[in-house]
């Protein structure tokens, strides 16, 4: 196992890093020439940039390798050198035929189940003993090749190191908003939170508080020492990590959307970041169909890392954090397109200990637009996604290649 996870590592390395050092070396190259304290000042500058951008890609291999270390017993590799569920495989739509097949050949079957919500039909099966996640998973690809064979990827929430920069907690926002959905972990009852948050769990030992989404949720709907951006909308948290080693999973995700669906949620948080999956691709768009605006971060991997989901599909908005100056934060990861960036370090957010602390990270920058939306979900009637993209775009300043349309809700945090 551990063979395999370095040698994962080490080709997934060489397959994420852009040739950084090439084009810095070039860049240098032409600073030097301007001369003098300038040039050199500014070829440092690039030359630490692109370290950074090395460093943090190499950190995202040791960090998954790590996580699949810890819990061996509930995690492996799937065929793409993701961590997944172990030992376990779903295939959406599949005929009777399919799963005769798949039992056949040694699976078993675990569950059949549809996803409430959004009608798309899932079967879990379990993989023969004594075989890797990702031979099963390429073994039942070619047993099945008119079958949607996956893994069941975990996805990680996309904060970063609680930040050390000065400054105080979002400035106050008031008015009605209308229901958001957050796919995270478990809220803490905080001061600065309303007593009516609805929450349900999809993992084991779910709902468990945690900073993480007792943090976003202060951001969204705070009333206190933290006061969110839209503090009038009704928030339904969907804790998917519990106290599961295999919470976080692309099933978790698609049946909290679809409690969302039933339950008549306007915008959806998801400040998570994790692979492409097509069960999650699935339920993105089954939501979007339903008129779910979902906004995602981009992850803090780096810009040299692969694209994140859910913020890469094209049905959600996807967002990136800027610091206190406007300035994109150096480890903010990417999708296949950005929509808006917002504030993503330098303020105080909720803990579940029932203080707050400093924060920094993508995954507390989606909020911020998350919580625009619903205001404007509240005001508009429920929107679809491109007039409410509009209207955000609208008030947006600071347009350009690293912000998306623009620097969403830059006066509601105080610095």
């Amino acid at each position: 196992m551990a063979a395999m996870l370095a040698a994962l590592a080490g080709a997934a390395v060489a397959q994420l890093l852009p040739p950084v050092g090439g084009a810095v070396g070039q860049a240098t190259q032409g600073l030097d020439r301007l001369g003098g304290t300038v040039g050199t000042a500014l070829s440092d500058t690039v030359d630490r940039t692109g370290e950074m951008v090395d460093r943090l890609a190499r950190q995202r291999i040791v960090r998954l390798d790590a996580l699949v270390r810890q819990h061996s017993d509930a995690l492996d590799i799937d065929a793409r050198g993701d961590p997944a569920v172990r030992g376990e495989l779903i295939l959406i739509d599949a005929t009777a035929q399919a799963l005769q097949t798949a039992v056949t050949a040694g699976f078993t079957l675990a569950e059949q189940d549809v996803i409430e919500g959004l009608g798309i039909r899932t079967a879990r099966l379990r993989t023969p003993f004594g075989l890797s996640l990702a031979r099963a998973e390429r073994r039942l690809r070619q047993l099945l090749p008119d079958t949607e064979v996956q893994s069941n990827p975990v996805y990680q929430p996309s904060g970063g190191t609680p930040s050390r920069d000065g400054g105080v907690s979002p400035a106050a926002s008031s008015g009605p908003g209308a229901s958001i959905g957050m796919i995270d972990g478990g809220v803490a009852a905080h001061p600065a939170l309303p007593a009516g948050i609805v929450q349900r769990g999809f993992a084991a030992g779910a709902p468990a508080p945690g900073d993480h989404a007792t943090a976003i949720a202060s951001i969204l709907v705070g009333r206190g020492a933290v006061r969110g951006v839209s503090p009038q909308s009704r928030l339904l948290a969907a804790d998917i990590f519990g106290r599961d080693p295999k919470g976080g999973s692309a099933l978790a995700i698609a049946r909290a959307l679809g409690w969302f669906a039933t339950s008549g949620v306007a915008v959806v948080n998801i400040s998570l970041a994790g692979p492409d999956n097509p069960l999650l691709a699935r339920a993105i768009a089954a939501a979007d169909q339903r008129g779910m605006l979902i906004v995602a971060a981009v992850g803090n991997d780096g810009a040299a890392a692969p694209p994140a989901y859910p913020a890469s599909y094209p049905q959600v908005i996807a967002v990136t954090g800027v610091d206190a100056r406007g300035r994109p934060l150096i480890e903010a990861g990417k999708a296949r397109h950005l929509d808006f960036a917002a504030p993503g370090a330098g303020f105080r957010a909720a803990t579940a200990a029932g203080g707050t602390r400093m924060v920094r990270g993508t995954s507390y920058a989606a909020p911020f637009v998350t919580g625009r939306l619903a205001r404007l979900a509240a005001a508009e009637g429920r929107p679809a996604r491109p007039r409410a993209i509009a209207l955000l775009a609208a008030e947006a300043r600071g347009k350009g290649r690293l912000t998306g349309r623009g620097i969403v809700c830059g006066s509601c945090a105080t610095y």
